[in-house]
């Protein structure tokens, strides 16, 4: 099915724009998108309120203010440098309007002497007489209320002014068509919003400032169809994989019993409960495209294990990948030593893997001498074959692209999927339980003015021999910036404790970051300072205490993220939180969130809300799309609401053929979803 032809207009190039050459169109283009849908979603993001209309006399300096004036005289400058002068006046002052750089014979016509204009621009005070330096409107007396509006105001670049694009946006608008609604009726009426046209001219048109904020009903409207349009596409896609042809997986339970009966513990509940649903996912006949959502230290990397198992049994092969090679060599160092002890050979293969050694594991893994592979994203790279990869299990999976899940995916036939991060298309297992034997992290905040005291502290937490972590936002001092580098903390540090200090950090090279860590985990190294490098992948059971400096200036779940390093034996564990003066209301808010709670469930809704879900919602995310008229901060609350219409519209409709179905295929096209109708039948 093409694009419907009432969508036809909107996705015309700029060129079909009147008045607006091809210098123009360019930069229009740089600044919003090559088409006119481009222009429609692209929203101001402030206003000038033209209504201000005070007398000359009292008009007060920096406000825009549109006045009535009468032209008195003209008063060229003397040279090219010196202002053109206009000098005008109301019934209460004069003043003067400048212009820098124009031709006399232009100001002439503008602004004929003895008649009336109205004006509008920024006031000023030159010797204390009222001055508009280069007015933005001069209009004839009639045409005055129809600048006294407020006035939207667009992102650009450099070289287009307001007036051109905003004439570009006005053109655009004055074509949109009437599209039949695809947003469920009885939501509609509940929430109050617009029909979809009225709502982009709201937005385009404001009445009053409110009319562009996030909050407004014609804002959350066009942010819900976008939401909307995101969840059906990802339904369509996983429904479609779902169709696809999968292969049973189900072992015999002998690998797996062998490995749970060598483990010096019992898996949790929710443990089980994950890996009962997994593998009944496993065993039918479709291809499984699950997420395995897990808290910090809740056992993610067992269950993998166990359904990596259970494709072995079947005589197929696992894959476990993950974005970092420090993330891919823990992974690694965990599963290794217990598939081992099964009669298992577990492969690792990164970018660092290099000659002779990477040609080797490629090709124990080609012929299925190694059952399972850990590894980069050097893992789908062209040249790795697998002899039968059966399963895919992807950690932190965000940091990669669709694309790249997807062709590691297809070196296998019917591979079935299990991703361990927070993604929309998919079935949810969680584990909302940690292993037994955990204790509680105490954590609190101080500023970091009582730094000596903290230092104090970290000398006799050394003393009772703990094994500290203190976290660093940055590798090096930059001029930018006020925040201590990691590797000035650690001279500091070194000063005072020696040697047990060390520092890593993501420059390093792998070698060096190995040693550092492994010197920390079972050597000499006491005190680690660190960059976020240690914030995933990273287990010391000895470190129990945990520092991170400047916490104001990180992400609620990057907090839960490194917290979650200490606390993994079975001593008691603290963290510290230091923050800069002065804080604002949100980093407070942020710390106090961490001090009262380890759920990271709720920390993680928290942190949409303090802190916007760009990184959620996929605005920060290479495997997501970039939203346009999504607020991160203010419509994190629709996605919800929008993921349960999508599956309601498609459990009812999954063709999308009735009224409603019809209205949300435009939906799609409208967003650019194309991709995604092409999965309906006889589309």
């Amino acid at each position: 099915m093409p694009r419907p032809e009432i969508l036809f207009a909107l996705f015309a190039d700029l060129s079909r724009l009147k008045g607006i050459g091809p210098r123009y169109a360019k930069l229009i283009e740089k600044a919003a998108g090559p088409k006119i849908i481009d222009l429609c979603w692209h929203l101001p993001t402030s206003v000038v309120d033209r209504r201000f209309s005070p007398p000359i006399a009292s008009a007060p300096e920096g406000r825009i203010a549109t006045i009535t004036v009468t032209v008195l005289e003209h008063r060229p400058g003397g040279n090219r440098r010196a202002p053109y002068r206009v000098v005008v006046e109301d019934e209460s002052a004069e003043m003067d309007l400048v212009y820098f750089h124009v031709k006399g014979d232009w100001v002439e016509k503008l602004l004929p002497v003895g008649q009336k204009r109205v004006i509008s621009g920024k006031i000023e005070r030159y010797r204390d007489r009222a001055q508009m330096p280069h007015p933005e409107h001069v209009v004839v007396e009639a045409e005055g209320p129809s600048i006294m509006t407020v006035e939207p105001v667009y992102p650009t670049t450099e070289g287009l002014p307001q007036k051109t694009l905003r004439r570009g946006i006005e053109q655009s608008l004055a074509g949109l068509p009437k599209l039949t609604e695809w947003i469920e009726p009885t939501l509609m009426g509940r929430e109050m919003w617009p029909a979809w046209d009225e709502a982009m001219r709201t937005v385009h048109n404001p009445a009053l400032p409110a009319d562009i904020q996030p909050d407004h009903p014609a804002r959350i409207r066009l942010a819900y169809d976008e939401l909307l349009s995101n969840q059906l596409a990802l339904s369509l896609v996983r429904a479609r994989m779902k169709r696809a042809k999968g292969r049973s997986l189900k072992g015999d339970g002998a690998l797996r019993k062998k490995v749970l009966d060598a483990l010096p513990f019992k898996p949790t509940g929710a443990q089980l409960t994950a890996l009962a649903e997994i593998e009944g996912d496993m065993a039918a006949d479709t291809r499984m495209l699950r997420l395995l959502q897990g808290d910090v230290g809740s056992g993610k990397t067992l269950v993998a294990l166990i359904a990596m198992l259970n494709a072995v049994e079947c005589g197929a092969q696992a894959v476990l990948m993950a974005p970092t090679e420090i993330l891919a060599r823990q992974h690694f160092a965990s599963i290794e030593p217990i598939a081992r002890a099964a009669g298992l050979r577990v492969e690792i293969l990164t970018g660092r893997d290099k000659g002779k050694a990477r040609q080797e594991a490629r090709l124990r893994i080609a012929e299925g001498a190694a059952q399972i592979a850990v590894g980069t994203h050097a893992l789908f790279q062209d040249g790795v074959e697998f002899r039968d990869l059966a399963l895919v299990i992807v950690d932190e999976q965000h940091r990669f692209g669709v694309h790249q899940r997807m062709s590691l995916s297809e070196k296998g036939a019917g591979v079935d999927t299990l991703v361990m991060t927070a993604y929309g298309d998919l079935d949810v297992s969680k584990l909302d339980e940690k292993p037994p034997g955990r204790k509680p992290i105490k954590t609190n905040f101080l500023s970091i003015e009582h730094l000596d005291r903290v230092i104090d502290r970290v000398a006799v937490n050394l003393d009772e021999g703990a094994k500290i972590y203190w976290v660093c936002p940055l590798v090096e001092e930059s001029e930018q910036s006020d925040l201590m580098a990691a590797e000035e903390r650690a001279a500091t540090l070194q000063r005072r404790f020696g040697e047990r200090v060390a520092v890593v950090h993501g420059r390093m090279k792998a070698a060096a970051k190995d040693a550092v860590m492994h010197a920390f985990k079972d050597g000499s190294v006491d005190l680690l300072v660190a960059t976020t490098v240690i914030e995933v992948g990273v287990d010391v059971p000895a470190a129990t205490v945990m520092i991170i400096e400047h916490a104001e200036r990180f992400g609620l779940s990057q907090l839960h993220q490194l917290r979650g390093r200490v606390g993994r034996g079975d001593r008691e564990s603290a963290c510290l939180l230091l923050y800069g003066n002065p804080i604002s209301e949100t980093g407070r808010a942020r710390l106090k969130v961490m001090r009262d709670t380890e759920d990271g469930f709720l920390i993680a809704e928290e942190d949409l809300r303090l802190r916007g879900a760009g990184e959620v919602l996929g605005t920060k995310q290479s495997g997501l799309p970039a939203f346009r008229l999504v607020d991160p901060e203010e419509h994190v609350h629709l996605l919800s609401t929008a993921r349960d219409d999508a599956r309601l519209l498609l459990d009812k409709d999954p063709e999308l053929e009735g009224q409603r179905g019809q209205a949300a295929r435009t939906l799609l096209y409208l967003f650019e979803r194309d991709g995604a109708v092409r999965y309906l039948r006889g589309a």
